[in-house]
């Protein structure tokens, strides 16, 4: 399936959904939505941008309509389009920020419109579907990613500045997740203790260090086996694991497939192949 669009009932909405694709969700209403086991509220007009093998569970307060974008890695590069809809990061592929994003009631409509327009032309299959849809897919994420600036910039203007250790967890997460996977290696480098580094990340990220580490680990395993052509032991290695089997136990545990399977269903990127 390189794109489809799927209508459902919040009632009747899989229990867990994850999919091999990139997926983005629409839907209106109130409750609690958690990826990867992360926990958020919502309201309103909502949008949700999903990488592949993310895990989704709806908690919905009201039955209401769900569509779901699907389209696979193939069909729409997130890597290759990145400054073309400045998404990736930002929608996709973020451990710091909520996934979703609350929309206005006009945008909601509008992209529920494109949604259609995409049945229309995947129904079709014209000589230019193909490219007229990945011109709404452009569409989709752009204005996404501007509804999700103005709210980060909003909150960033109007909030106390963030928490001063939380910030720099961030930066040495960033910086040493590969060799580094044990809270104390972070917490003794800012010189505070394993709890207090815990109430000032979790007040910050709505996530414990423990789990923004796994999952900037599983993140960057995601993007070298999407990215790159780099074997499994490869990147095991890179990544910091004793070895492939290890690394291949920890990958299925957080995603719920292997990295060969995930490799084989996601695909390997244009990008990668363009660099060869």
């Amino acid at each position: 399936m390189k794109i489809k669009i799927y209508s459902y009932r919040t009632s009747g909405f899989p229990s867990e959904f994850t999919t091999e694709n990139y997926s983005v969700v629409l839907w209106k209403g109130s409750g609690i939505f958690s990826v990867d086991d992360i926990n958020y509220s919502y309201s309103g007009y909502n949008i949700l941008f999903l990488s592949p093998y993310q895990k989704l569970k709806l908690a919905s307060e009201s039955d209401e309509n769900i569509d779901v974008l699907f389209f696979h890695g193939d069909y729409y590069c997130i890597e290759y389009h990145k400054e073309e809809v400045a998404c990736n990061g930002l929608l996709f592929n973020n451990i710091y920020l909520n996934p979703g994003v609350e929309l206005s009631e006009e945008n909601y409509n509008y992209i529920l419109e494109l949604f259609s327009h995409i049945k229309k032309e995947e129904s079709e299959k014209h000589q230019f579907s193909e490219s007229i849809i990945k011109t709404y897919i452009q569409l989709i994420l752009a204005i996404g990613s501007k509804q999700k600036t103005s709210i980060e910039n909003r909150v960033f203007s109007h909030d106390k500045l963030p928490n001063k250790n939380a910030a720099e967890f961030q930066k040495l997460l960033e910086t040493h997740f590969k060799n580094e996977k044990e809270l104390s290696f972070y917490s003794d480098k800012l010189s505070i203790t394993n709890n207090t580094l815990s109430k000032a990340v979790k007040k910050e990220f709505a996530k414990t260090p423990t789990q923004l580490i796994n999952e900037r680990i599983i993140l960057e395993s995601k993007k070298l086996l999407h990215l790159t052509y780099r074997s499994i032991k490869e990147i095991a290695s890179e990544l910091g694991f004793a070895d492939e089997f290890y690394f291949s136990r920890y990958f299925k545990k957080s995603v719920g497939c292997s990295p060969k399977k995930y490799r084989e269903q996601v695909g390997i990127s244009v990008v990668a192949k363009m660099s060869m």
